[in-house]
């Protein structure tokens, strides 16, 4: 119990984690319905915990995984990861942990765990059997009044508090093990709020957990927000501890979709010019290796844009984007990303820029790991290099300082290609928007950048008209929308950058993509 409410102090995941599962209302003898909604493939919530008097105390990813056959049986392979930042991990409590949960799709309920555990310099990697039949034969044929079957682990005990109806003044009953103890617990949903979070306002449904029958864990008064959608996304979580109050605030919502087909319209989308490109000087020699499946680009590609000022059709700038070869880079697979930018005669007596950036990124997550800036713009000039460990939040310059960073930050050039696998549909609802939300380091600085889907839209490319969809993209900073960015990408599973717009101390400033027509391919 004490290692549990430890990390209830320091993290997310336990607070979320103490509850598990949920059962059924007090006064119902009928089985509670179970959503497979929040079961959705690539799923991705990043949180940011507070505690006391420190800010930033820990960050928090939870991740569906993937579907498939785990220990000879069908699942769904559920992740998450905790880590304390801060002067939290540096002075009072060191976490850096993984869990894996592995459930039936069709309740919910955990059959195998496994957990890599790395506190205060220690590392344990441990796996358990949970529940071992299978399917409804894992739900006994009698249970007591309320009582909801089965035992959860901290993981699947979140996703299945998110699979109840949570009906206004419903009480639901749970057991949930941790370690060698086992809980049990209730759910009571206490009403409806309004909660506002650095990635927007969400309507949600007020939970508080409780357990009756320990007096120590009950202190910790836990309330946890759900929004009130059919997702039940945890948007806050809340607890009371003698030493400080905890704040788990969701940071970031992501939805990975793997690429489908996209159904043929009318409209036709563009097709990018593929210059061949070689494989640069330095460290990448090996022989090229293929790109995970669900990347909707490929070795080669090549996106260039022209720039334009305001209304002008002469162009000023050129900017080009280019994917390079997946192999070993400074001994790590990966992949290189790299833009390049300048201005042309037109406008370099007003402003001279010529820019280059290479992102090396890792295949799977498409996290940088290093990146290399190279800007000249006026007569100020700056190089620098960026040695990123996603693992423990820190980017090192290549002058010796460090950047705490969120584990999970992207930078200028890898959120680009990052969030083409974004689920970017607008909302059917009018009165919201669909949001997702990433960390960026911008000037040695992490920010968290908005991206938020406005609408649908056929915009004019050249001669062509191409059907899109608008994204807004705006930080925390104190003028989230300072330099009116707007982005617009292809509305298909490609998600190609089309057309970025934003307001500069030149005035209003565009970016098309140069792209050629489809009957001359």
């Amino acid at each position: 119990m004490k290692r549990l409410l430890i990390t209830l102090a320091a993290s997310l995941m336990t607070l979320a984690l103490s509850s598990s599962l949920a059962a059924q209302q007090k006064d119902e003898v009928t089985t509670i319905p179970f959503s497979k909604t929040p079961y959705q493939v690539g799923e991705h919530l990043t949180y940011h915990v507070s505690f006391s008097s420190f800010v930033d105390a820990a960050h928090v990813e939870l991740l569906v995984a993937e579907r498939g056959t785990f220990f000879t049986r069908d699942g769904f392979q559920l992740r998450a990861r905790v880590e304390t930042t801060g002067v939290v991990n540096a002075a009072l409590y060191s976490i850096n942990n993984d869990y894996i949960s592995y459930i039936d799709p069709q309740t919910g309920i955990p059959y195998r765990t496994q957990q890599v555990i790395r506190e205060a310099g220690r590392t344990s990697d441990t796996s358990s059997e949970y529940n071992q039949p299978v399917g409804t034969a894992a739900i006994p044929p009698k249970l007591r009044l309320g009582e909801f079957p089965g035992t959860y682990d901290l993981v699947s005990a979140l996703y299945r508090l998110r699979a109840l109806p949570l009906v206004d003044g419903a009480k639901y009953y749970f057991n949930v093990r941790s370690d060698l103890d086992q809980y049990g617990a209730e759910l009571r949903v206490t009403g409806r709020e309004l909660i506002k979070t650095n990635v927007g306002s969400f309507n949600t449904i007020a939970t508080e957990v409780r357990v009756p029958n320990n007096s120590e864990a009950n202190s910790y008064r836990i309330h946890i927000y759900f929004s009130d959608d059919e997702r039940h996304v945890p948007v806050l979580i809340t607890a009371h501890q003698r030493s400080g109050d905890i704040r788990a605030e969701l940071a970031g919502t992501e939805f990975i979709t793997p690429p489908q087909t996209p159904t043929p319209t009318p409209t036709p989308t563009p097709t990018v010019t593929a210059t061949p490109v070689k494989t640069p000087t330095g460290p990448p020699k090996a022989g090229e290796q293929p790109f995970p499946p669900e990347l909707p680009f490929k070795a080669g590609e090549q996106l260039n844009f022209t720039v334009f000022l305001a209304n002008s059709p002469q162009s000023v700038a050129t900017a080009s984007f280019q994917v390079r070869p997946r192999a070993k880079y400074f001994n790590r697979d990966g992949i290189l990303l790299t833009v390049k930018a300048q201005t042309l005669a037109s406008l370099s007596r007003l402003f001279f820029a010529n820019d280059q950036i290479n992102s090396y990124v890792d295949p799977n997550t498409l996290l940088p790991f290093r990146t290399e800036l190279n800007l000249i713009e006026g007569k100020r000039r700056t190089q620098q290099t960026l040695t990123i460990d996603q693992d423990r939040g820190n980017a090192a310059t290549d002058k010796g300082a460090n950047i705490e960073i969120p584990v999970g930050t992207h930078d200028y050039v890898s959120v680009l290609y990052a969030l083409r696998l974004f689920n970017l549909t607008p909302s059917n609802n009018s009165s919201t928007s669909r949001q997702n939300a990433v960390t960026i380091l911008v000037n040695n600085r992490p920010l968290t950048l908005k991206i938020t889907s406005l609408k649908r839209e056929t915009i004019q490319l050249g001669t062509q008209r191409v059907a899109a969809i608008q994204l807004s993209l705006t930080t925390d900073d104190p003028q989230p929308d300072k330099y009116g960015l707007r982005l617009w990408v292809s509305d298909d599973s490609r998600h190609l950058p089309l057309r970025v717009t934003a307001i500069t101390q030149l005035g209003p400033v565009r970016a098309d993509l140069a792209i050629i027509p489809t009957n001359q391919q």
